[in-house]
């Protein structure tokens, strides 16, 4: 297995120097396996010397280009390959994994703070481990409270108050609730974020799709609340302000 750093490998001359290596035979095991991470970095030369061997590779050679960035890739390098598109995990899977790895682990965790968690990590099962270990590390029970200080989250009850500072059309307090929480501790993106997803929330459940959000009977009950006063529209342009 031989992975290739495209960022820093991006010339014609770091291609034409694999497609020399390429061709001797693996020494262990039946394949040789190329994983070309952020191949987009590629000079256009690279892509042009790197498409030859994609067209007829050696019988024991398999490529992988990883990329975040697949429109940048030339269309008769893509033309070669076959696609797979990696989804973000969907939240209640990883809550899953996350109450499993804890009970392992002998993690005192809330449930309520697993889902902070899980939310924080935007469908990346690694971050949302990671933050596990980094909340662990404190050496104390795994609380919401403390979700939200160490993360710089706000606590859900700020996320609402401002969405209804904005249904109430008060910027006063609308203002006031952002500063509160950020002199709190909360991080500002993090913030608009929550608030980001709060109100797309309140869209599912105001188009009668209240199935499809992750939330407590308690934020269940409260969201179809806000669904019911909001307006369609202006409900859209509350999400696209803080979604910049």
């Amino acid at each position: 297995l031989i992975e290739v750093d495209a960022a820093s490998n991006t010339s014609v001359d770091d291609v034409r120097d694999l497609r020399e290596k390429i061709n001797f035979a693996p020494s262990k095991g039946q394949f040789k396996v190329y994983i070309i991470d952020e191949v987009h970095m590629l000079s256009n030369a690279a892509f042009n010397a790197l498409l030859k061997t994609l067209e007829e590779p050696p019988a024991h050679a398999i490529f992988v280009l990883a990329t975040t960035e697949v429109y940048k890739i030339p269309a008769t390098v893509l033309s070669r390959c076959q696609r797979h598109e990696f989804r973000r995990i969907p939240l209640n899977f990883i809550q899953s994994q996350l109450k499993d790895i804890a009970e392992k682990e002998g993690i005192q965790v809330e449930p309520a703070a697993l889902t902070a968690i899980a939310r924080q990590a935007t469908g990346s099962m690694r971050d949302a481990v990671s933050l596990l270990d980094q909340l662990a590390s404190t050496g104390a029970n795994v609380t919401l409270e403390l979700a939200h200080q160490i993360l710089g989250t706000a606590a859900g009850e700020s996320v609402f108050e401002l969405i209804g500072s904005i249904l109430k059309a008060d910027t006063g307090a609308g203002i006031g609730i952002i500063n509160k929480a950020l002199d709190s501790g909360s991080d500002p993106r993090q913030f608009g974020r929550q608030a980001v997803d709060a109100l797309r929330a309140v869209l599912m459940v105001k188009m009668g799709n209240a199935d499809q959000v992750n939330a407590t009977t308690e934020e269940a009950y409260r969201l179809k609340e806000l669904a019911d006063r909001f307006e369609l529209q202006r409900l859209l342009t509350s999400i696209k302000s803080f979604d910049q």
